[in-house]
């Protein structure tokens, strides 16, 4: 990527500036903007995420929003209530006074002599969730936003469940908040009162754990900020954004299918970052993307957004599997509409010599009942459900898998196929228990018998029928079921096979059922139907992007450089098998501030052969501050474990000033099992 300093209109920075929002609260924001905008006011760009401007998002925040403050826009880093050096505490994620702070904060950005009254919204995660229920408040100041890897809907479609399974990520997500909780304001912009926030924060932000924990199917809690509720409270144009190695990817399908209002989606083969920093590549000129959108939306600019494409997305071609992907080979196709004309579903039975057949082939497929009980630990090497670009996180060689589910697959392809959209497996199945779960798998099996998975998706069998009202099943009894997988945009080759994979465990991507369970799965009635695009196959690219270009990163110094890594133990006397995660950000100081900034987790994920009361997951974070003689440290331990009725949460924390510990607490706590 390549960095330049070198804007059309020299900027300003203003490292810290308070907003008044609600309940007599401040929040601290980071603000770059053209150093005329006094007299020649600019509309403003907003991102409002809690993960520090001081020393979290920081590389990210300047390489992005000096870009575009250079170009003609007041660009605000605003912490959300309770981090970095805002006021009060954060208690749990979209919260409504969350929302109402962003709303005040708009309109006092709107009145400043150096806006001209328009604001735009962007962000990724967080600040992509927020941007879509902010805008469905209607705050008149706000013209447009940008949302990147975001969901529109919290319960179904987030990091804390997947089909009414209980992901794994939501064990380790609470780890991160739990961390990032911890951290006291900069001393440097808020002075003596530091430390009262600080101890604030450490007795009053919870354990956000065990709230998710209390809600286990989809209640008023998770509708709550779910715009998929009310599509049409939506006023204003909307940019989604998305990878498909993110979490996220569905999100942008269902906007550009429900929403009402001018909108644009972009999904590249990226996993959960800014398209202009996008891993695996390639990344995009993302910011010149931004640029054309605020441009015609906040500036009155007619650049002809009216009449794009409303879809441009990634083909992905074959490639061998590899947990760590720095490029996918590919090429740029584009859509006019979505739903699209040009997805034609084709659909392919389960057939009794374990085929996948084509039901177009006017070949018979004979019912016969195949039975699948999946080992505990098959999963460990299905990658995160949101990569962050931290590989090794991506899914590796299916082999290793697939031996303990039932597979399904083609004879080699006689053409090549591409699929757009969402794949959807439809199962005739009996379970020999009242609650279990399935996972299928899409992969591309290579010439050689390496196996590439392509997508997934997972169902709780007791959320069937609905996700807020989950009924048991009652076992020998026949259901058909739907088992969506996720959004992909991928060429099959010719002479590569198509697999489904079915499983009843996908531990630890989602927290296994209270017992082993045995499915039944019918052949003939189940099937998959893929949304196969059928312009243009193996054609040329449809669009196109430069090179990514930003500002220039902040100056730091690297004292201990950082690792990341994924681990898998077995130890064959006990029969223990074990998902160590290393995210170890190194030791760093920005220059700037004088700031020394440590970050290292370890999360480990296991299961004992046979055992499915064994599973048990935990984190570990420590964070250390330091600037001259303050130095500060924070640990946080979260351990989550279950049997056959509940889930048990173990959590510690401990912060330091120095070498006193100034805060100790621990929890353990008890929370039922609700058909999961």
């Amino acid at each position: 990527m390549k960095s330049v300093s070198d804007f059309p209109r020299e900027i300003i920075e203003e490292e810290n500036v308070w907003i008044p929002v609600g309940d007599g609260l401040k929040l601290a924001a980071r603000v770059w903007r053209p150093k005329d905008s006094g007299d020649d006011p600019v509309p403003v760009i907003l991102e409002y995420i809690p993960y520090r401007k001081r020393f979290g998002s920081t590389v990210r925040d300047e390489i992005t929003h000096k870009y575009l403050a250079g170009h003609g826009y007041a660009c605000v880093r605003l912490d959300i209530r309770g981090s970095g050096e805002s006021e009060g505490v954060l208690t749990d994620e979209y919260l409504q006074s969350e929302l109402d702070d962003g709303v005040a904060a708009i309109h006092w950005l709107a009145e400043q002599d150096w806006c001209d009254g328009n604001v735009g919204m962007m962000g990724i995660s967080w600040g992509g969730f927020n941007g879509l229920m902010i805008a469905a408040m209607q705050p008149e100041p706000l013209k447009a936003i940008v949302t990147v890897c975001s969901s529109d809907d919290r319960y179904a479609d987030d990091i804390h469940h997947m089909g009414g399974t209980l992901l794994g990520d939501n064990l380790s997500w609470a780890g991160v908040m739990f961390s990032y909780n911890t951290m006291p304001p900069d001393p440097a912009l808020v002075g003596d009162r530091w430390k009262n926030m600080w101890m604030e924060r450490l007795t009053g932000s919870g354990l956000w754990l065990k709230t998710w924990l209390q809600h286990q199917r989809r209640d008023s809690y998770w509708r709550h900020g779910s715009v998929s509720d009310h599509y049409g409270d939506i006023k204003i144009p909307v940019f989604a954004v998305s990878g498909w190695a993110d979490g996220y990817t569905n999100t942008v399908f269902r906007l550009m299918e429900n929403l009402d209002v001018p909108r644009k989606g972009l999904v590249g083969p990226w996993g959960h970052t800014y398209p202009h920093i996008g891993s695996p590549g390639p990344a995009i000129d993302f910011l010149g993307e931004l640029l054309d959108w605020w441009d015609h939306w906040l500036k009155g600019k007619d650049l002809g957004m009216d009449d794009e494409n409303m879809l441009c997305a990634y083909m992905q071609d074959s490639a061998p599997p590899n947990p760590q992907y720095k490029y996918r080979k590919g090429r740029w196709v584009v859509e006019a509409e979505w739903p699209s004309p040009d997805i034609e579903p084709r659909a392919y039975s389960f057939g009794t010599g374990r085929h996948l057949v084509a039901e177009d082939s006017g070949e018979e497929t004979e019912e016969v009942g195949m039975k699948v009980q999946s080992p505990v630990t098959l999963g460990l090497f299905a990658g995160k459900w949101c990569s962050y670009a931290n590989g090794p996180d991506l899914a590796g060689d299916q082999r290793s898998e697939d031996g303990g589910g039932l597979i399904f697959q083609t004879h080699e392809l006689e053409e090549d196929v591409e699929i757009l959209g969402q794949p959807v497996v439809e199962l005739d199945l009996e379970s020999d228990q009242p609650i279990a779960m399935v996972a299928v798998r899409l992969s591309d099996f290579l010439p050689d018998h390496q196996i590439t998975r392509v997508t997934y998706g997972m169902l709780n069998l007791t959320h069937r029928d609905s996700r807020q009202h989950p009924e048991l099943l009652e076992p020998g009894k026949r259901y058909r079921v739907k088992v969506p997988l996720n959004y992909i945009a991928q060429r099959f080759e010719k002479g590569h096979r198509i697999r489904v994979s079915v499983s009843t465990v996908y531990w630890p991507m989602a927290w296994t059922p209270p017992e082993s369970t045995k499915l039944t799965v019918y052949t003939g009635k189940s099937r998959i139907i893929l949304p196969c695009r059928t312009k243009n196959v193996g054609g040329e690219e449809e669009a196109s992007f430069d090179p990514p270009v930003c500002a220039h990163p902040p100056s730091t110094t690297v004292y201990e450089p950082g690792e990341h890594r994924w681990l898998v133990h077995r130890d064959l006397a006990d029969q223990r098998s074990e998902l160590e995660v290393i995210d170890d950000r190194g030791l760093f100081r920005f220059d700037d501030i004088g700031l020394t900034v440590g970050t290292r987790a370890v999360e480990k994920y296991s299961a004992v052969t046979g055992d499915f009361t064994s599973v048990r997951g935990q984190t570990e974070w420590i964070r250390t501050l330091q600037r001259d003689d303050w130095k500060i440290k924070t640990r946080t331990y979260t351990c989550l474990t279950s049997d056959e009725n509940n889930f048990y949460i173990r959590a510690e924390l401990d912060a330091y000033e120095g070498e006193t510990r100034v805060c100790c607490m621990s929890w353990d706590e008890t929370i039922p099992r609700d058909h999961i």
